[in-house]
């Protein structure tokens, strides 16, 4: 298979997006773009694309995918039930990187949700994205268009890198504004739930509930209430370990690994630690130290990084779980296999 890379132009949207939409519609995969990551997009009512889709990952069966919607007034055709809560949420926050847990109706299938009796359900700020929904005419299943447990592409090179040859066509609309992935969150008792931190952070949901993490994101459970929640994700290719805690002392034990032979070591690091590296290590910069932002935008670019400058260890700068921090850590954790130092003031 030949797969094509499409820029969003004004050809796009007056000629090529109906093409794409057809290929949906028929039940193939095109990757799109979105204010977090690139999905891999197919038709969420038709069984057989999800299975392709699986396969095109190499993920299990089991994960479940994101619905994308163009609109929210389509959410009703694929679920049981829309609370007030839920309303004013998707008010708030939609379009953009917000991911709803809803029960589903039977349109959509168990292939589709994972064996699930719910569904997931987002609507993506992206233009071009929600144009190429609404000429499918259907609803579009998208996880992040990657080889499962590799680090989500932010760029149209990223998902070529891994799905050549797998899927139709590639949307290139430039890289992601974001960079992590949507917040998926559940309505449990009147209560927000967060089964996967993203752009939509605790502080913002509370304003509309009170808003709590699900715990298996600290525990580690294996039963998967929402997509990400199950397996290991975002892993690079060559181990990592990060260092979060007390600035000063992340600092003293990162540079420390400056002067070791025993290995190549690659560093993923903010300007300000970077700026007293050797010029000529393996550094990846991902930004100033007060900017969360940066450091989302560049996450899974400089795991990337590595993937195309091989190091024998990645030695990684955390930031703290406050806003974007929550995402960017929960990403980070994963990505290491759960290989977090905390350092604290005045201990080795």
């Amino acid at each position: 298979m030949k797969t094509e890379i499409v820029p969003v132009d004004e050809d796009y949207f007056n000629h090529k997006v109906f093409e794409l939409g057809n290929i949906i519609r028929e039940g193939g995969l095109v990757s799109f773009p979105t204010e977090t990551v690139y999905g891999l997009g197919a038709n969420a009512l038709d069984a057989e694309a999800a299975r392709k889709t699986y396969a095109a990952k190499g993920r299990p069966s089991d994960n479940p995918l994101i619905v994308h919607v163009a609109d929210k007034d389509e959410v009703a055709r694929y679920v049981k039930e829309v609370t007030p809560l839920e309303e004013k949420l998707m008010d708030a926050f939609w379009p953009g990187p917000l991911t709803i847990v809803f029960p589903k109706k039977d349109i959509i299938p168990k292939e589709t949700s994972g064996g699930l009796d719910t569904i997931a359900i987002r609507c993506p700020a992206n233009e071009a994205t929600r144009a190429l929904i609404r000429a499918a005419g259907v609803p579009v299943s998208g996880p992040s268009a990657n080889i499962s447990t590799r680090p989500s592409p932010t760029t149209a090179e990223d998902v070529y890198h891994d799905m050549e040859g797998r899927i139709e066509a590639i949307i290139d609309d430039g890289p992601c504004r974001i960079g992590v992935e949507s917040t998926v969150i559940g309505i449990e008792n009147e209560e927000i739930v967060i089964y996967r931190p993203g752009g939509i952070t605790l502080e913002m949901l509370s304003a509309f509930a009170p808003t709590r993490v699900d715990s298996a994101l600290t525990t580690g459970s294996a039963h998967p209430k929402a997509p990400g929640m199950k397996y290991r994700h975002y892993a690079p290719s060559s181990p990592l370990t990060v260092y979060t805690g007390n600035q000063e002392e992340v600092e003293k034990e990162i540079l420390s690994f400056a002067d070791k032979k025993d290995k190549t070591y690659g560093f993923f690091v903010s300007r300000e630690i970077a700026d007293k590296l050797d010029k000529n290590l393996p550094v990846f910069v991902w930004g100033s130290r007060d900017s969360q932002e940066s450091f989302a935008h560049n996450l899974f670019s400089g795991l990337l990084f590595f993937n195309k400058h091989p190091v024998d260890q990645i030695i990684g700068e955390g930031t703290d779980n406050k806003g974007l921090g929550l995402a960017i850590m929960n990403r980070l954790t994963k990505a290491s296999g759960y290989h977090i130092v905390v350092e604290k003031k005045g201990e080795d």
